[in-house]
């Protein structure tokens, strides 16, 4: 459904024509809507992946076949910040004419994978949404890859030294197998373990190399799971996310990643103010309940104990210190395209190469300051679009990337994460574009997400709705991530994506009695 304002009419759907005046709607040909089977294999078999190794070095060939399946299409819309996307891609390829060793472009091409696989992911997310494929069945997907991180969470919880030689790890040539990042990526790890660390800890690591990614992934996660679950009413999906929620603290908490908590704070912080300030009492329940469950379980849980202990008895504050300031340094050296990827030095207090250790020094070191420039502005540009969703599920969705903004300076996410944060932002641009008409999902009380009022919709990144012909003057709304569908789709437009006509005496976008 739309959160159009209750009165106005519908728009045609991209690729519909809008009918005459009493005449009947016309149905116009077009390509069968795109499968999300792809999306399944990619997102909900990581646990597969990441036992054959694959998880990694496989991930840019689930883009390839996204890219083929859009390429099959012709033209399809792309979503708000694609061209900004486009000129920082091309600016990282630039910088792969400072790279120095033959090995470093293998790295480099599959840093540079995690780039482009992202963008496709998120294009194709936003063209299923725009063609009408049900809200359950797009953010499905996502929400097996949530599972399957909270799984390999708690086998890094009960099996705390498990590692496993995999299979691509043994194909691999001895060049580039013995190349320490290849190596971090093929030969897994329930955890990250330092053994030379005065108290080491098993922290939670599957199926990332390092622990940081994991609590990254959690952080851009789990508003992710909240919009599916404030947005579908009904199933056993459901049920299995619910009780995956309380589960996943455990593991989370074990990872001991400050930014993870920082992040994940942040955008509960930032859509609680939003929330206070229209006066959703709905989502301010929702928020708060979610800091009270975390809050239960960190009395088991002594996760702020051992971050102390953790801290006190290591050096990693001073290491990364020193890492960033050798890194600034290299940078004023080759401020516009730096060095094409992160490079060991023996200059440091860190055993870590320049560039790593947080996305801001990656993208500095690796590829420039016009690249960062170009990043940052993606992520501000979106966060700014996404601010337009008035439903719970938009709501949820817009703290994605706010959180990639809060962890950017002590995390890097140029990995399969990257493709998660461009899966959320293509559903919400998507459907804050849209409006989107779907099948209803199950009845819910939260089904009437409140319009903003006409003069919030003249603001940058708010799609205005055309009023009906009926509608009163000034009248317009505003289209934000769907959480109900008014009415189901007729049986004869199963492929098209089209919005039906409304039949008089209802209310659109509530499915009720006027």
């Amino acid at each position: 459904m739309s959160d159009r304002r209750p009165g106005t009419a519908a728009p045609p759907t991209p690729g519909s024509s809008a009918p005459a005046s009493g005449s009947p709607a016309r149905r116009t040909p077009g390509p069968p809507p795109l499968p999300v089977w792809p999306l399944t294999v990619m997102f909900a078999l990581v646990p597969l992946w990441w036992a054959l190794g694959a998880f990694y070095l496989g991930w840019s060939v689930f883009g390839v076949v996204l890219l083929a399946l859009l390429v099959t299409r012709g033209r399809v819309p792309l979503p708000a910040g694609a061209a900004c996307w486009l000129v920082f891609l091309v600016v990282v390829l630039l910088s792969a004419t400072r790279l120095d060793r033959v090995t470093a472009y293998f790295t480099f091409g599959l840093r540079y994978g995690f780039l482009v696989t992202a963008l496709v992911v998120c294009v194709y997310v936003h063209t299923l949404v725009r063609e009408g494929t049900s809200w359950e069945r797009v953010l499905r997907p996502l929400g097996w890859y949530w599972l399957g991180i909270v799984a390999l969470g708690w086998l890094a919880v009960l099996a705390p030294t498990f590692a496993l030689t995999t299979p691509v790890e043994l194909a691999l040539p001895g060049g580039i197998a013995g190349e320490r990042y290849i190596q971090a990526l093929t030969h897994v790890r329930a955890n990250e373990f330092n053994p030379v660390s005065r108290t080491p800890i098993y922290r939670t690591a599957a199926p990332y190399p390092y622990t940081n990614n994991w609590g990254t992934a959690y952080a851009l996660l789990v508003p992710c799971v909240l919009a599916y679950l404030t947005s579908v009413r009904t199933g056993r999906f459901r049920v299995a996310l619910w009780v995956s929620l309380p589960l996943s603290v455990v593991p989370a908490f074990m990872t001991l990643n400050r930014g993870m908590f920082l992040g994940l704070g942040a955008g509960l912080l930032y859509l609680g103010l939003r929330a206070l300030v229209r006066g959703n009492a709905r989502l301010i329940v929702s928020i708060a309940g979610l800091v009270v469950l975390v809050w239960i379980v960190s009395l088991v849980v002594p996760v702020q104990a051992m971050i102390d202990a953790r801290v006190s008895t290591t050096d990693t504050n001073v290491d990364r210190m020193d890492l960033y300031l050798r890194t600034w340094q290299a940078v004023e050296r080759s401020p516009l395209l730096g060095y094409g990827a992160p490079k060991s030095v023996d200059t440091t207090l860190a055993e870590e190469p320049l560039g790593t250790q947080g996305l801001i020094w990656q993208i500095l070191y690796s590829h420039g300051i016009p690249a960062l420039v170009l990043f940052l502005s993606w992520l501000v540009l979106v966060a700014r679009r996404l601010a337009a969703a008035v439903s719970p599920a938009g709501h949820w969705l817009s703290t994605v990337p706010v959180i990639a903004l809060v962890v950017i300076p002590v995390y890097a996410y140029i990995d399969p994460n990257l493709s998660v944060i461009f899966f959320a932002v293509g559903a919400g641009l998507a459907a804050v574009s849209g409006p989107v008409n779907r099948a209803s999902l199950g009845p819910s009380s939260m089904s009437r997400p409140a319009p903003l009022t006409p003069w919030r919709t003249r603001g940058f990144g708010r799609a205005a709705v055309p009023p009906g012909p009926d509608a009163p003057p000034g009248a317009t709304g505003v289209a934000a991530v769907p959480l109900r569908t008014a009415d189901p789709a007729p049986a004869d437009h199963p492929s098209t994506g089209h919005a039906p006509q409304r039949s008089a005496g209802r209310t659109p976008g509530t499915g009720g009695p006027a």
